[in-house]
């Protein structure tokens, strides 16, 4: 066992313990993994609205609320029940801000069916756009996005979801297998032909291949 595996341990024995203070060690050691997933899930047109760290905030207090809920229910690794709190408070922000722009982000994640991820598409096509530094690319880059969602949308969604897992949001192939409730060998078989089949859908739209 690592090091920062032994401390995540430690931390959670505190909260299954009953020692609140403990939530907000384990925040502190996951910040940096939950940002990730923030600046992966959060719609690109929010970026000038909401912040990475007001979500982080947010979620902190979500999760003080269900920390009795949490250690109801040990048996889900902490980071995979972190997580899903994450995911939760982003598509209440989605929701919130973009009802009118997006029907799909009006569905409830469910915290009993954490492989339930709305506009996955869109978030891997704002990512594989790539950013940009003036204005006038700015409409380009929108076009690029839409294209991209399109063509991401001919996946499987589970292919879809094991790609954002594992190359976005960075999370191990065990921790896939949790979010996604499938073995960890199918994780990684699957991750393998998602990538094949991502890379040969990109490479397919003209001017996109170099992203």
């Amino acid at each position: 066992m690592s090091d920062e595996s032994e401390i995540a341990t430690r931390l959670i024995a505190r909260l299954n313990g009953g020692e609140d203070g403990a939530l907000a060690e384990l925040f502190s050691h996951y910040r940096d993994r939950l940002k990730r997933i923030v600046r992966f899930r959060l719609d690109y047109r929010l970026a000038g609205r909401i912040s990475e760290s007001d979500v982080i905030q947010e979620s902190y207090i979500s999760a003080s609320k269900r920390a009795a809920h949490y250690r109801g229910k040990p048996e889900m690794p902490f980071f995979v029940w972190l997580r899903l709190i994450v995911n939760q408070k982003l598509a209440d922000l989605h929701r919130q801000h973009l009802q009118a722009e997006m029907r799909d982000v009006r569905k409830e994640i469910s915290l009993e069916r954490p492989g339930a991820m709305p506009h996955t598409s869109l978030a891997m096509a704002a990512q594989l756009a790539g950013d940009v530094t003036s204005a006038s690319h700015a409409f380009s880059r929108v076009e690029r996005i839409t294209n991209l969602e399109e063509a991401l949308n001919q996946m499987e969604p589970i292919d879809r979801e094991v790609i954002a897992l594992r190359h976005f949001e960075e999370l191990s192939n065990v921790e896939v297998s949790e979010v996604l409730g499938i073995g960890v060998q199918a994780a990684s078989k699957r991750y393998v032909r998602a990538m094949k089949r991502m890379k040969e859908i990109v490479s397919a739209i003209p001017g996109l291949a170099e992203n």
